[in-house]
């Protein structure tokens, strides 16, 4: 062995001895490595004794430091930092971020944990647990022993609800059937705690206000033999008499324009506007009655509903037109049990004009920024309705190696209108916390693509928006309607349409319209859970009634409207994403794309702006944008600027394994394949058509990227490069034997550089 590498040795073994974190422990001290749980029990299973242990490993206090191989590179780092006086800089990073103070043995409170391990065991039904602890040493490495020997589990016989003649009492025991503390299970204190909330919820739904859950007293009977009790389910004998009423609504007292200085309970006699069912208490008139017949769920006369008062108050914030909304009850002072309900609500500001600054990119591999200048209107016709104007400016260039001078300038308006409430020649009700919305919208964009040509887009819709809770949204438009027209053809594009006629696409006249609908469902706001999701699925429908009505059948020959012919087609598509949490912010995320365009009657294809397209930075990232497919099909045409082919069918996977790296940096790892296809033949595209054998023509790639995280941007860049290309030869598709990263030619051909503004997925 070479001197060099006995160094390299030495160093190594010089580390390991540095990481075993036993270095710096103070005189008489150990360092804690962790505990030793003994559980056994003749009368339990092996499974049980198991999920026992697994259960206290997490409640046993301290944990020791973390270890690799019995290794510590955080004690290590802690202690290369040494002193540390600022809060900052290497060092304090190196300490604190890096770094991790030794867990001594003098913190063990072994008193303390055979405490908790004796409270864990007797509420899971071990009523004559014993615990026993030790410890054991090996050089400056100290360890806690804890020994715990169970006995029988005490099994539920009986669960007795209340038997007196108490209207409240007999409410309980009505609840009895929906229990989900069951005979012959083990005894649970978690799961009693849990039918006691349970209980409280169900009597917050029949008007139990004053009710509270710990007016419920859970007594165990243990008298009754064979290892099994009684459970008595019964009221404390202080519980207040309030507790035990059921209260209806008296009065509901709106104060839509509320200042937190002033007693607005002395104002109510100023200008009050009485409704059948509330009573609006505002000065200015800010808001018509139907704001708050649309949000209140509450009626006068109405036993108190915790789901009514919940989505009154879930309505109210979700509108958008309220900074602050506060509510409370209080008892009214006539004969019986009546509450008068109380909302506050604080007004955002009438009008507001907003300026944005955006850095944004797309799946074709154009990046940019975009200027915003947007003004609004929350309460346009006293209805809470949001006029919106927006007017933007923008600028985005290739990147990736792909920049050849075609950047894309862009500038437009919107101006959309949105009620608070579903507008519909019938009443249409739901049950949600959020307010349900009918937006109308009209959209104009002047698009120049410099070099090559200009496109105007007019837009206009209107639909429905409802969220059935936080998880679920609908989106339906009634009528969807796009015009697109293009002029400032240069001679240039001319050219390469006349090298390929698929490029005519993206500058013929195009109108589109009919209904179209989203569904979306996730929970990836959930954080902590291991497994989230994200679904959307969608459905385009244009032209139906109106082709069937002009009896456009013949796409050689279409039916036109205003001189324009239109589109005739019927598209649905689905993204789905999974996300696995691994903990330590590392995250698998994968994602499935799945779409089809069918044309029929006056069209035989699809509009070119509902097309489907792969390849990208937030799809295949190995290769360009646009640049796959269909099929097998290569275009080898268009050597001057982007490609832009697209399909009527596309399928796309995508897999990614991300982590933090350090601070605000995050790596990733990931692999994408897919394709597009065409619905029907097409000249001069062999291998284009949609068959039996798609799963043979997916595209493959596969790299590694950054991402930079700085909360307000998320900076992405990723490096990829192509394990399978489906135009070559069959039986040469794969190309993974071809890649060598010294090789500069090939790095030129196949190592293609992402950037981009978020994450893909």
């Amino acid at each position: 062995m070479k001197k060099h590498n006995y160094l390299y040795l030495f160093i190594l073994v010089l580390f390991l001895l540095g990481c075993s974190g036993t270095k710096n422990i103070p005189e008489g001290d150990l360092l804690y490595i962790g505990h030793q749980l003994n559980v056994v029990g003749e009368k339990t299973s092996k499974e049980e004794r198991k999920k026992i242990e697994k259960n206290l490993d997490e409640i046993i206090r301290p944990k020791p430091n973390r270890s690799i191989l019995g290794m510590r590179p955080g004690i290590f780092f802690y202690n290369l930092a040494g002193e540390v006086t600022k809060e900052k800089g290497f060092r304090y990073w190196l300490k604190n971020k890096l770094g991790e103070k030794p867990v001594l043995f003098s913190e063990v409170d072994r008193v303390y944990n055979k405490k908790i391990i004796r409270n864990y065991a007797e509420n899971k039904g071990f009523f004559n647990v014993k615990v026993a602890s030790d410890s054991t040493r090996k050089g400056k490495k100290g360890k806690a022993v804890y020994d715990v020997s169970l006995n029988y589990q005490y099994l539920i016989k009986n669960i007795l609800y209340p038997t007196d003649s108490l209207p409240i009492s007999k409410q309980i025991t009505s609840f009895q059937k929906n229990s989900i503390l069951k005979m012959g299970e083990p005894y649970d204190l978690d799961k009693i705690k849990t039918e006691r909330a349970r209980i409280d919820a169900q009597l917050k739904e029949l008007g139990y206000y004053y009710f509270n859950e710990n007016y419920i007293i859970t007594k165990v009977d243990s008298t009754v033999g064979n290892h099994q009790i009684d459970l008595l389910l019964e009221l404390k004998n202080d519980t207040p008499e309030k507790a035990k009423q059921a209260y209806r609504i008296k009065e509901i007292y709106v104060y839509p324009n509320f200042k937190i200085e002033n007693d607005t309970l002395n104002e109510k006699g100023k200008n009050v506007v009485k409704e059948e069912n509330f009573s609006i208490i505002d000065d200015e008139n800010l808001f018509k009655p139907i704001v708050f017949k649309n949000t209140l769920n509450f009626e006068k006369n109405d036993f108190y509903n915790r789901s009514n008062h919940n989505l009154s108050l879930n309505r109210l914030i979700t509108l958008g037109t309220f900074k602050f909304v506060k509510n409370e009850f209080k008892e009214n002072d006539t004969l019986g049990n009546y509450l008068d309900a109380y909302y506050y609500l604080t007004p955002l500001p009438k009008k507001s004009i907003r300026f944005e600054a955006l850095a944004k990119s797309n799946s074709a591999n154009y990046s940019g920024t975009e200027l915003n200048i947007n003004w609004s209107n929350r309460n346009t016709f006293r209805g809470a309705e949001l006029l919106a104007i927006s007017v933007f400016g923008g600028l985005e260039v290739q990147v990736s190696g792909q920049n050849n001078g075609f950047n894309v300038y862009r500038v437009g308006g919107e101006t959309s209108l949105t009620w608070p409430r579903f507008i519909t020649p019938f009443q249409v009700h739901t049950a949600s916390g959020y307010v349900p919305k009918t937006k109308a919208l009209i959209n104009y964009e002047y698009q120049f693509r410099s070099q090559l040509y200009s496109l105007q887009t007019f837009k206009s819709s209107f639909g429905y928006l409802w969220k059935e809770n936080s998880r679920k949204e609908h989106n339906l438009n009634i009528f969807d309607i796009t015009y697109t027209t293009s002029n400032g053809v240069t001679d240039l594009y001319k050219a390469q349409i006349l090298e390929n006629s698929s490029l005519e696409k993206v500058i013929q006249k195009q109108l589109i319209f009919g209904p179209t609908y989203s569904y979306t469902y996730t929970n990836t706001m959930l954080t902590q859970k291991r497994n989230t999701f994200y679904f959307k699925g969608g459905a385009d429908l244009s032209a139906n009634v109106t082709g069937l009505l002009l009896g456009a059948n013949d796409a050689i020959n279409p039916k036109s409207i205003l001189g324009v012919p239109f589109s005739q087609f019927a598209k649905l598509d689905i993204d789905f994403r999974h996300y696995l949490n691994l903990g330590n912010e590392t995250k698998l995320a994968s994602r499935i794309i799945i779409g089809a365009g069918i044309p029929y009657g006056n069209s035989n294809e699809l509009p070119f702006i509902k097309q489907f397209f792969i390849g990208g930075t937030s799809s295949i990232r190995a290769f360009r944008a646009r640049s796959i497919g269909p099929g097998t099909y290569l275009d080898t045409t268009n050597t001057t600027f982007l490609a832009d082919q697209s399909g009527d069918i596309k399928l796309e996977l995508n897999t990614e394994l991300r982590a933090k790296i350090y601070n605000f940096i995050k790596g990733a790892i990931f692999v994408d394949a897919g394709n597009i296809w065409l619905l029907n033949n097409v000249d001069n595209k062999e291998g284009a058509k949609f068959s039996k054998d798609f799963l043979s023509q997916l595209a493959v790639g596969t790299g590694l990227g950054l991402r930079f995280d700085f909360d307000f941007l998320i900076l992405r860049t990723d490096f990829a490069f192509p394990l399978r290309k489906p135009y070559l030869p069959k039986g040469e598709e794969w190309v993974i034997d071809d890649i060598d990263f010294g090789n500069r030619t090939w790095r030129k051909e196949n190592l293609i550089f992402n950037l981009a503004i978020g994450y893909p997925f």
